[in-house]
């Protein structure tokens, strides 16, 4: 029987990582390029990023799964809206209509991606990268897109 190389024996000892460490009160979430810090706070009615450090409303005693999909609700939230705000601007400076944007939650795919309907599909988790580098993933998807149909007269409209 062959033996085990040393590096799999390694991998294969490790402790598994605790889901909870990431998701708990006072725990750093990748944002814009920094961090912003988790808080609960059960005075809120509604998740705000206030001085770097997102409050959710969620009692000292919530799970870390709850915590996790507040976090991530908000995220995702706060992604759509600066998204479409980065796509919007690309899409007047390259004299273009804005396209439709979608989130995707592929955890294998590109960032950007043309939805096939003259629309994007961007990956929620862009919001962790700085806004350089958003700006940079925006601009070529948006120039790859194909231009809008012109508007064309209708065929079967009757001429008087």
């Amino acid at each position: 029987m062959r033996r085990r190389p040393p590096q799999l024996a390694l991998r294969l000892d490790c402790d598994a990582p605790d889901p909870g460490a990431r998701w708990r009160d006072g725990a750093r979430l990748p944002y814009l390029g920094g961090g912003i810090v988790l808080a609960l706070d059960t005075g809120r009615r509604a998740a705000a990023l206030e001085d770097g450090v997102l409050h959710l409303p969620l009692p000292p005693e919530a799970t870390p799964r709850q915590i996790q999909d507040g976090a991530e609700a908000w995220l995702r939230k706060e992604a759509a809206r600066l998204l479409a705000v980065c796509i919007a601007i690309e899409a007047r400076r390259l004299g273009r209509a804005a396209p439709p944007c979608s989130l995707s939650f592929a955890a294998r795919a590109s960032w950007i991606q043309a939805d096939g309907r003259g629309g994007l599909r961007c990956n929620w988790r862009l919001i962790e990268q700085p806004l350089e580098t958003i700006e940079q993933a925006i601009a070529p998807a948006i120039a790859k897109l194909p231009p809008e149909a012109a508007a064309t007269p209708d065929l079967f409209a009757f001429a008087a």
